[in-house]
């Protein structure tokens, strides 16, 4: 079995990014501007190309999510907004994908069971919804 080399995980990130400029200590998420959904199907692509067990991988560490501002999101922090950014480079992306483990010691951290952000949300989009058809069930009906 052949170790993967670091310029390999780079070349793979060229081409996943479309940025040129990556070196060994290049935060893929920060300074290659991946974010929300492009960052989970990079993630999801490395996974599969370099048969990494993610199983511990926790995306809140290193990246943001899409559509990151909402009412909801003004009550409570979505889960990245909750801890502190730990970057992702090339170099531990190559280690990772020789030891075929995502190795990250995350710091303790107590996230909420219910994305509330997320919940509000959708009970603002209900109630708006039920309103409009309200609106339309009196009109018509």
């Amino acid at each position: 079995m052949s170790r993967i080399t670091e310029e390999e995980i780079i070349q793979f990130l060229k081409e996943e990014t479309y940025e040129d400029s990556i070196t060994s200590y290049t935060d893929i998420f920060n300074d290659c501007g991946v974010s929300g959904d492009d960052s989970h199907e990079l993630i999801e692509k490395y996974h599969k190309k370099y048969n990494v067990d993610m199983s511990n991988y926790l995306w809140y560490f290193h990246c943001d999510e899409e559509g990151t501002g909402s009412i909801g999101g003004m009550f409570f922090k979505a889960p990245y907004k909750r801890v502190n950014r730990i970057p992702v480079t090339p170099k531990m992306l190559t280690e990772f994908a020789n030891s075929k483990k995502w190795k990250i010691d995350y710091p303790e951290h107590k996230l909420s069971k219910y994305r509330y952000d997320l919940l509000i949300n959708q009970i603002l989009f209900l109630i708006i919804l039920i309103w409009l058809i309200s609106i339309l069930a009196r009109k018509y009906f």
